[in-house]
């Protein structure tokens, strides 16, 4: 009897047992419900012509510098400018002794005289000369010697009017004056300093500030990145539209009122550097830009006549580093491509590579998808204010 029992509550026990594995095996063959399509917002991609702009570090330089410098000995008299003030071209800078130089002026002008004079006798005499050795009156040596006489002093006359050339341009650089308009820095010497001629004794120097250059820095490899661009038609040059201009953000930040212009590119890359120089003028009326002033330039590389853009917020990257994006495939499901960028416009990424015209980028509800995940496209557009923050950002 005990035994009866002991196999009764065994069997009650393992009947539920057995029905919930049965049902459980039923569960299991039983086919998955498919998952729910994720709602995504999508940006349908479109090309545009996008003005590609290039910011490069820079230094202000002069567009002339002049060194004064003494051209004759002497005592400096008088200084007849202030230190930092503009100069025009022409301008008495110092007056040098001039009383030496007069003096060899004067003394040349007497020599002419005398030349002058013993030409005049000379010229008389061969001229009577002439008459009398037809008639056998004097020799023909004594006519020949009256001529010479004439060649002689000739040629004294010439020298004599060349030593007065000679001294009036001496005595003229006893006035200093100023080769160019400009602003004039310090002066090296003072009234009373004794200068040479030899030694070319630097007394001030004189800058054209208005217009001014900008030496500007650029990697060799860009401008051959450029060029290539240029070549393959993925770029198009400002110049065909007279040039695009060159504008200047300061020191402070604060954006240079006046434009300008592109003027050089060197032809040599610097061995130290690996880079290329490249020159721009700019109008500076009020010399508010002073030489040695670092300064970056912003100006137009070229257009891109079908630029592809990607939103930034649809635009990540792997472990790896690399660029990717979410697209929705033509069986609406997600999928993840490698791509590659270049730079952004805006809070737009343009993109080179890993994506197509037409392409439906994912933009919202990122981290629901997977590879493969079902996905509904929605167009989106990004907020007022977000997109206004945005904009605002990239100015800054």
């Amino acid at each position: 009897m005990p035994r009866q029992h002991t196999l009764l509550f065994i069997l009650a026990i393992a009947a539920p047992l057995f029905a919930a594995g049965c049902g459980k095996n039923r569960d299991a063959a039983a086919p998955a419900a498919p998952p729910s399509a994720v709602e995504v917002g999508v940006v349908t991609l479109g090309t545009t012509a996008v003005s590609q702009t290039r910011e490069l570090p820079g230094r202000t330089e002069a567009h002339r510098v002049a060194q004064v410098r003494a051209r004759v000995n002497g005592i400096v008299q008088k200084r007849h400018f202030t230190e930092g003030a503009d100069v025009k071209e022409g301008e008495l800078l110092y007056q040098i002794d001039p009383a030496p130089y007069q003096a060899v002026l004067d003394s040349a002008k007497a020599s002419l005289a005398r030349a002058e004079s013993n030409l005049k006798t000379a010229s008389l005499q061969a001229e009577r000369f002439k008459g009398l050795v037809a008639v056998n009156a004097v020799s023909k040596q004594q006519y020949d010697d009256a001529v010479a006489a004439v060649g002689t002093y000739t040629a004294d006359v010439a020298a004599a009017r060349a030593a007065i050339t000679s001294a009036e341009i001496d005595l003229g650089y006893t006035k200093v004056t100023s080769p160019i308009a400009g602003r004039i820095g310090l002066s090296e010497v003072t009234e009373g300093a004794y200068v040479q001629a030899a030694q070319a004794t630097l007394m001030a120097t004189v800058q054209q500030l208005d217009p001014i250059y900008v030496n500007l820095v650029q990697p060799s490899a860009e401008v051959s990145r450029l060029k290539r661009a240029l070549e393959k038609g993925t770029l198009k040059s400002g110049a065909e539209k007279g040039g695009a201009p060159v504008h200047l953000i300061l020191e402070d930040g604060t954006a240079y009122e006046h434009a300008g212009a592109l003027q050089f590119s060197d032809v040599t890359v610097d061995r130290t550097t690996g880079s290329v120089t490249l020159r721009a003028l700019f109008p500076n009326p009020r010399g508010d830009l002073f030489p040695g002033m670092f300064v970056r330039a912003r100006f137009e590389e070229g257009v891109n006549p079908q630029a592809l853009l990607a939103p930034q917020q649809g635009v990540s990257r792997n472990y790896r580093g690399q660029p990717t994006a979410w697209v929705v495939t033509a069986d609406n499901k997600a999928e993840n491509r490698i791509i590659e960028t270049g730079r952004t416009h805006g809070d737009q990424w343009i993109v080179t590579g890993g994506l197509n015209p037409g392409d439906k980028v994912i933009v919202t509800n990122l981290q629901r998808i997977r590879t493969g995940t079902p996905v509904t496209a929605v167009p989106w557009t990004p907020k007022t204010g977000a997109a206004g923050a945005t904009d605002e950002k990239s100015k800054n």
